[in-house]
């Protein structure tokens, strides 16, 4: 073959090379683009007793339904979202005061939060929906088991807490949230503006104050429910222990060398074992 031939055959099969190249590309840059917690083509309000509460919907399947921690909102369970929306019909809330939910009159408890839930997944005309829910989501959860029991399929909650107290949290949580909560206050008196104090105020108060939850309480859960926590947690292990012992069906599981933030820091880990949870059937109950 000679030198002008040589030169085309390379160009030509150089060609569908870089068309599928840059084709590829455009798909990585699309996801890359996902602003969860700010997608328009995917987020929607629907008023809930008083509030106008925003969610994002993705995927298709299967409802599931993910709540996020105190301080945080929907862009901080993408990775979650971003997983399970393969094989469920992902329904992210941004809870009340964070995000784009709105704060509404009343103050913040976990009751309410869990209300905002089970009227949202009502509203779009759904039956019951997997859970998960991470820290102050997996709280609403386990309320949401408790009080809207028709509600939820199988729930898996990580780092919760059932009492504010030091039973269940070590020291080095409960003081700097009662800082905080006090900053809050102590800016409001102020009339500062340079942060949403309001909100900051009734977030911490929320944590510092709530929620208590008894074994009985948790006995009312009928559904299984995945405990999840780590060994280095900001939650007793023996506080997480009462919890998985007083839900009739439940399954724990607990992260070696892992701290609070497993299911951002080790989201890969976190989402394999709550997909795994929630498509087995529900184990241990005959060993009790």
């Amino acid at each position: 073959m000679n030198k002008f031939w040589m030169q085309l055959f390379k160009r030509t099969l150089l060609i569908p090379c870089l068309i599928l190249f840059l084709g590829s590309g455009d798909i990585l840059g699309q996801e890359k683009e996902i602003q969860y917690g700010n997608n328009q083509d995917a987020g929607s309000f629907l008023k809930v007793g008083k509030v106008n509460i925003y969610y994002e919907s993705y995927g298709k399947g299967e409802p599931l339904v993910i709540l996020h921690g105190n301080g945080n909102s929907i862009k901080d369970m993408r990775h979650q979202i971003s997983f399970f929306s393969k094989e469920y019909h992902v329904i992210a809330i941004d809870s009340r005061g964070r995000g784009k939910s709105e704060l509404g009159p009343d103050s913040l408890t976990y009751n309410i939060l869990a209300e905002d839930v089970a009227g949202l997944i009502k509203g779009l005309g759904l039956d019951s929906a997997y859970v998960i829910g991470y820290s102050d989501g997996g709280i609403i959860a386990l309320i949401l088991g408790i009080n809207f029991p028709e509600s939820v399929k199988k729930m898996a909650v990580y780092g919760v807490n059932v009492t504010p107290d030091r039973n269940a949290l070590y020291p080095s949580f409960i003081e700097p949230t009662k800082r905080k909560r006090i900053q809050a206050e102590e800016m409001l008196a102020k009339r500062d503006t340079t942060k949403n104090w309001k909100v900051i105020q009734q977030r911490y108060r929320m944590v510092e104050f709530q929620p208590w939850l008894s074994s009985e309480d948790l006995g009312r859960i009928k559904v299984p429910v995945l405990v999840l926590s780590a060994d280095r947690d900001i939650i007793k292990l023996d506080h997480t222990l009462f919890i998985y012992k007083s839900i009739p069906k439940a399954n724990l599981c607990i992260f070696p060398d892992a701290t609070h933030r497993v299911p951002r820091e080790q989201p890969e880990l976190f989402n394999i074992t709550v997909e795994k949870y929630f498509r087995q059937p529900f184990r241990g109950e005959e060993i009790r």
